[in-house]
């Protein structure tokens, strides 16, 4: 396999903007948010810009943006480039079917994983007082939402689930600092609330925008 060609550098004098061209040009490239540490191996190690360096191009970048049609967003695994929320109705359209919203049930459900972590099944159930269904459970595992941690040490060992990266990702969060203070929400349909309102994911190839796949089986959910 023959190896890529070597990168050019940048041109003296113009380092600034041809940086911001070079990481604009990788994040809309890019299928997937892109760290420092992966933006930074772009370059050569002689011409590699520090931190410093691009997280101020990033800051030009996002500026250049702002009130435009898309936006560069930080979210836990990096930078992207995504639709601003606002036009979601619109760029929803080139999808021929309407996603459904998610579940009251599936959010209420996400949202104690989120803020109580970690947590298991019999722990969602006694704060819910309904058995939470299965078809949750494997649908959160299938978004890569939530994941098993560890298990607790009691009889039968039952599985303690934590959220994952792209749950943060999808959910437009850096950390889970972001999310709202648990003492603002007094119940679990203000949870499950605040989570729709954030639901909308980038758009991105092959993805249902502005509130990725939705749950079909809504009916019987506990």
């Amino acid at each position: 396999m023959s190896s890529p060609p070597p990168a050019t550098p940048l041109p003296a004098g113009d380092e600034p903007a041809w940086l911001d061209r070079v990481l604009e040009a990788a994040l809309f490239a890019a299928d997937q948010p892109l760290s420092l540490a992966r933006l930074a191996e772009l370059f050569e190690a002689e011409e590699r810009p520090d931190t410093t360096t691009l997280r101020q191009a990033l800051a030009r970048i996002g500026e250049f943006y702002r009130g435009r049609g898309v936006q560069l967003q930080e979210v836990a695994s990096g930078y992207r480039f995504q639709v601003v929320e606002a036009l979601a109705p619109w760029v929803g359209r080139l999808w021929e079917e309407r996603p459904q919203r998610y579940s009251r049930a599936l959010l209420e459900t996400l949202a104690l994983i989120a803020y109580r972590q970690p947590v298991t099944r019999g722990d969602i159930e006694d704060i819910r007082g309904v058995a939470v269904s299965t078809h949750i459970m494997r649908t959160l595992m299938d978004r890569e939402w939530v994941r098993v941690v560890g298990h607790r040490d009691v009889p039968g060992r039952p599985a303690m689930y934590a959220t994952t990266r792209r749950f943060l990702d999808d959910f437009n969060l850096g950390n889970l600092d972001e999310l709202p203070p648990l003492a603002e929400l007094r119940n679990l349909d203000e949870l499950a609330r605040e989570l729709d309102d954030v639901a909308p994911a980038p758009v991105q190839e092959g993805q249902t925008p502005a509130g990725a796949e939705p749950v079909r089986d809504s009916g019987n959910e506990s």
